[in-house]
């Protein structure tokens, strides 16, 4: 599919557009559904750079979200993410990591209560949402990625909670004190099989405050445990489906079927090594280099995948900032190379969309993008983008009320189960 680059600006407003194959009756309906629901991203990853006086989300920076780009693509509310990477498992690698968190967690607030407070909300409620969005500002909302800053204190999900967080993955790239990662599936090499004894408190902490538990990155019989052990519904942040693209990140249709049964909602990832391997790999070898051909005239080195991982977390997050500086100077080089080599674009995401929908059904699904952490796909690469993936839904015969179910509404309603559960446990 050639990708054709056309501004939208003028003729929809604030709606900023890639065309791609539709129709502008495609394109028009699209609008018109996004401008009456409310759209939900609920995983985008932050760089502490990005959130000082002299520079932040009300510009239009080189990051996949801000503020300009959301409201350029009609993108409602952003899922801001608390990200500490897998250190080693002792008081020290604890304690750097909840020190990081709480630099994320302070400049999440910084964004709302200081430098925008006119544009953008924090939201901990799906009535906070509603009202935050009906007063015609964007929405914040805080997850957190690896529950590893969590160390051995179980009180820190309490102050987690209390500081706005209403997601948590217990592990990320590696196995946390909390619960074993996908990426021990690799080696078959596990630490807890599964779920540690910490893990499991910190699973009834949870459900306790009201904080719904992620399932995205953890081990398969770690997130089988999870269902075993939870009283709520559990989420998956940014997952996609097995059955399309092997990978360990995606969910096979086991664990999809117990998010049907349990009610919960897993929200599909724009990621392209997630939606098709080899796909992806063709394009990815191709774009390669072009980029380090556009690196070494910006003095920039980029590093393999395995490199990054060993960074610290602040270092990666200022890598992965430059590296989207990269992305932006060779943007016309790439796409000339789509012309030659097929990326993986909205169309192969909408099929895992369709693909759990047929097999979980509508109200179990929903829509991530993983951006600024290595997310981002033809068509949807950063927020300005978004309208294209409503087109495609239009396009491929969902109705307003699908849609805005797999925009946001099923990820609030199983917010609002948690709660609910959250509520009914302490009353008790």
């Amino acid at each position: 599919m050639k990708i054709f680059k056309t501004s939208f600006l003028l003729l929809f407003g604030a709606f900023s557009i890639q065309a791609q194959d539709y129709k502008q009756e495609t394109l028009d309906k699209a609008k018109n559904i996004q401008d009456k629901i409310i759209t939900i991203d609920t995983h985008a990853d932050i760089n502490l750079n990005n959130f000082t006086n002299e520079n932040n989300y009300t510009m239009d920076l080189d990051t996949q979200v801000n503020l300009p780009k959301m409201e350029a693509g009609g993108l409602d509310v952003a899922w801001f993410i608390v990200y500490t990477g897998q250190e080693e498992l002792n008081e020290e690698g604890f304690q750097a990591a909840y020190n990081n968190a709480m630099q994320k967690f302070i400049a999440i607030h910084k964004l709302v209560n200081e430098l925008a407070p006119d544009k953008i909300g924090l939201a901990t409620t799906s009535e906070e949402v509603r009202q935050i969005h009906a007063s015609g500002k964007k929405v914040a909302m805080i997850g957190v990625e690896n529950g590893y800053p969590i160390g051995e204190d179980i009180g820190n999900v309490k102050k987690f909670y209390e500081l706005g967080a209403r997601y948590m993955s217990l592990s990320h790239q590696g196995h946390s004190q909390l619960c074993d990662s996908n990426t021990g599936e690799e080696n078959d090499e596990w630490l807890h099989n599964g779920l540690s004894d910490l893990g499991k408190n910190v699973i009834a902490e949870m459900n306790k405050y009201g904080m719904m538990i992620d399932v995205s990155h953890p081990s398969k019989e770690s997130i089988k445990q999870m269902f075993e052990i939870s009283k709520a519904p559990l989420i998956a942040s940014h997952s996609s489906a097995r059955e399309l693209c092997d990978h360990s990140r995606n969910l096979d249709d086991e664990l999809l079927l117990l998010f049907k049964e349990h009610g919960g909602v897993v929200q599909t990832v724009a990621f392209s090594g997630y939606l098709d391997i080899e796909k992806n790999k063709a394009f990815s070898e191709a774009s390669k280099k072009v980029y380090e051909k556009k690196a070494a005239e910006m003095n920039f080195k980029l590093l393999k995948r395995d490199s990054i991982k060993k960074l610290s977390p602040n270092d990666r997050s200022i890598y992965y900032a430059e590296f989207q500086k990269i992305r932006t100077a060779a943007q016309s080089d790439i796409e000339q190379l789509k012309e030659e080599i097929e990326p993986v674009g909205v169309s192969d995401f909408v099929d895992h969309i369709d693909y759990l929908v047929n097999l979980i059904g509508i109200d179990h699904v929903g829509i991530s993008s993983d951006f600024d952490g290595g997310g981002g796909i033809d068509g949807w690469n950063d927020a300005s983008e978004t309208l294209n993936v409503t087109a495609e839904l239009v396009k491929r015969g969902y109705t307003e009320e699908e849609i805005a179910k797999l925009w946001g509404e099923n990820l609030l309603r199983v917010l609002d189960q948690v709660q609910a559960v959250a509520e009914e446990i302490q009353k008790s």
